[in-house]
């Protein structure tokens, strides 16, 4: 029960500081949308010479967008955490919970799913009215898929974050990653190493959701399976790689230190 208290005390922390701030949290939500309505005018106005760069066309940009914001977040609110609480001084405090550092990492990350997925929903309701195009929106499908496809991105951020305890400073890294995945989002499923990337296989299947109206029974059982061995290796890999840092940084002693 202690840890449940703990855990709706750091997704209410993330919900305060979305109130709290409402400048910074408007001013990321309309980057992401001007982004995006520069991305819809470009393939609009390739439609016009009878160019879908975008697969099956304006949806899957829609779709391939809001994974991507999706992933966005997911690699970096962990790691920006570990950062803030390096500088406040306060990291040390947190690894002197009873529950340890790694049930606070998992909490943070779930609540950062969470919020962004309601951040996500504002964004997609926009990006619906920008383009007239009606997606289907089952949660009981999407929740689950989305969490899979971005659990191998969650993984990532693990490992992004252990850097984080060595390094510091690690933000001109994140431009890096950012556009990195924008490859993976668009690959086309049908290969085994396609599926076997981040994002490729997820994206996919969250489109064919999306566009089609599939429903979670009527995907395909393999590529499910896929997708959930994927989550599982990229997100315990990252985990891994994290404790290695965290071994690193306790040893140097650089958890007391910015």
């Amino acid at each position: 029960m202690n840890r449940i208290y703990t855990f709706f005390a750091i997704f209410t922390r993330f919900l305060i500081e979305l109130k709290r701030y409402p400048f910074n949290t408007l001013s990321s939500l309309a980057t992401l949308y001007l982004i995006f309505l520069l991305l819809f005018a470009g393939a609009r106005y390739a439609q016009g010479f009878g160019v879908n760069i975008f697969g099956e066309g304006l949806e899957a940009l829609v779709v391939g967008y809001l994974v991507w914001t999706f992933a966005l977040a997911a690699y970096s609110d962990l790691s920006w955490e570990i950062m803030r609480e390096a500088q406040q001084g306060t990291l040390e405090q947190l690894y002197m919970c009873p529950f340890g550092f790694r049930f606070v990492s998992l909490a943070w990350v779930v609540s950062s799913f969470l919020s962004s997925f309601v951040f996500a929903g504002v964004l997609l309701g926009l990006m619906m009215l920008t383009t007239g195009k009606v997606l289907h929106l089952p949660l009981g499908t999407i929740l689950p898929l989305s969490f899979l496809t971005l659990a191998p991105i969650y993984g990532v951020g693990f490992v992004m974050a252990g850097l984080a305890l060595v390094f510091k400073r690690i933000q001109a890294f994140f431009q890096i990653l950012q556009f990195a995945f924008i490859p993976l989002l668009f690959l086309s499923g049908d290969s085994f190493w396609a599926k076997a990337l981040p994002l490729s296989l997820g994206a996919n299947l969250i489109r064919a959701v999306m566009v089609e109206g599939k429903t979670l029974i009527e995907l395909p059982t393999l590529d499910l399976l896929m997708l959930l061995g994927t989550a599982c290796f990229y997100f315990g890999l990252g985990l891994g790689i994290f404790k290695i840092c965290e071994d690193l940084a306790k040893d140097r002693g650089l958890l007391a230190h910015y």
